[in-house]
């Protein structure tokens, strides 16, 4: 599995105060992507002073369950960080629907601060109707693996649930499925839904978000 990391300095060490160091950035790809996806939120996100982590999802096709994707977030976790490290956590696409699966269902609302969705089919899209993969299956509208997320979706307040969205997603159709009734839903006027995870006011939003308090 392929590993992208983005190691930071603590800030601390390099200006010898005593400061707060923030919690690391866990980044979620989407269908058919891999970790070159997020190379520019990244960078982004490390120059404001984030340890940002990054892996391949395999497959990354909807082959297998989204739940079985959601499984590698938790293995990289308990490889990855310390067992009482609290992180946020960011999904693009398909990639917020595993994370809120590993927040959901697999324990991670005791890990994640923060969860912040890009352009997630939470409600479901019909474009998921174009391939019969077991992954895709499960996010067209009314799936039962949505209905089941969806039941108890509340519980994402206590992880200061963000969902990023543009109205002008062809990807996510209708491009409001990324509206939760829960937490924040923000619109940005992205014109494509590849370009949520490169637009500059996606990124300093994003950045943002994280930097709230919890």
């Amino acid at each position: 599995m392929g590993v992208y990391t983005l190691p930071v300095l603590d800030p601390a060490i390099e200006s010898g105060e005593d400061m707060v160091v923030p919690p690391p950035v866990l980044l979620v790809h989407g269908f058919g992507d891999t970790t070159r996806l997020f190379r520019r939120m990244a960078s982004h996100l490390e120059r404001a002073g984030r340890e940002v982590h990054c892996f391949d999802l395999v497959p990354n096709n909807g082959a297998e369950g989204l739940e079985r994707l959601a499984m590698q977030i938790a293995k990289y976790v308990g490889e990855r960080f310390k067992p009482e490290q609290k992180f946020d956590l960011v999904g693009f696409s398909m990639g917020g629907i595993v994370s809120r699966f590993y927040v959901q269902r697999l324990g991670g609302i005791e890990r994640v601060l923060r969860i912040v969705t890009i352009s997630s089919p939470h409600r479901g899209t019909w474009t998921a109707w174009l391939r019969g993969n077991a992954g895709v299956r499960q996010m067209r509208p009314n799936s039962e693996f949505l209905r089941d997320l969806n039941q108890d979706c509340a519980m994402l307040e206590r992880a200061r649930f963000v969902s990023i969205w543009t109205r002008f997603d062809l990807m996510i159709v209708p491009a409001r499925s990324s509206v939760l009734p829960v937490g924040r839903s923000i619109q940005i006027e992205a014109l494509a839904h590849p370009l949520m995870v490169r637009d500059r006011r996606v990124l300093r939003l994003v950045e943002t978000i994280l930097m709230d308090p919890v």
